[in-house]
């Protein structure tokens, strides 16, 4: 089943899954860039009551998620630890029901990529959070977006992201989410 690349999401059916976004990889050009957006979704995750996932590579190696992420120190987010590229093939990764993917994290032509492609293949919708998708190269992080475009996954960014899981202005969820994105 392909999910139309239009669908608005909402906050009942979506998830928000932050890939490998680990210490391990702060040498990255655009890891500060990359994590602080992050952790603006989670943060606006938060206030509009969407389940986060966050996954880590190899956590021995590659350390933790960074602090910077934001993820609530109250055990309301999913880590999953891995070694296998994408997220979904990972002990542990359960969307709980949800159709609807929200994706960021590092790197967007390996762990991200292979997330997303299969997450479509079983038929959850995937918007790829580009202002929030980094890479060791900038080369590798356009090609996998290129990539992920192609293959039916919507691009969009952290603002745009937020205000369609709130739907409406004037709420109060709406003002915090106001704060996180300006």
């Amino acid at each position: 089943m392909t999910m139309p690349a239009t669908r608005l999401f909402d906050r009942n059916g979506a998830a928000l899954v932050v890939v490998d976004v680990q210490d391990g990889f702060r040498s990255y050009d655009t890891f500060a860039e990359v994590a602080a957006a992050c952790g603006r979704l989670v943060e606006g995750a938060g206030i509009l009551g969407v389940p986060v996932i966050a996954t880590e590579q190899y956590p021995k190696g590659l350390r933790h998620t960074a602090a910077e992420v934001g993820l609530p120190g109250d055990g309301s987010a999913t880590v999953v630890e891995k070694s296998v590229f994408s997220a979904v093939r990972a002990d542990g990764f359960n969307l709980a029901g949800r159709n609807q993917v929200l994706l960021c994290g590092i790197e967007a032509h390996v762990c991200v990529a292979q997330t997303a492609l299969d997450l479509l293949d079983r038929g959850v919708a995937v918007q790829v959070v580009t202002d929030a998708v980094g890479a060791r190269h900038a080369h590798d992080r356009e090609v996998g977006l290129h990539r992920l475009d192609r293959a039916g996954a919507t691009l969009t960014t952290v603002e745009a992201a937020l205000l369609e899981l709130c739907e409406r202005a004037g709420t109060p969820e709406f003002k915090a989410v106001q704060k996180v994105i300006l």
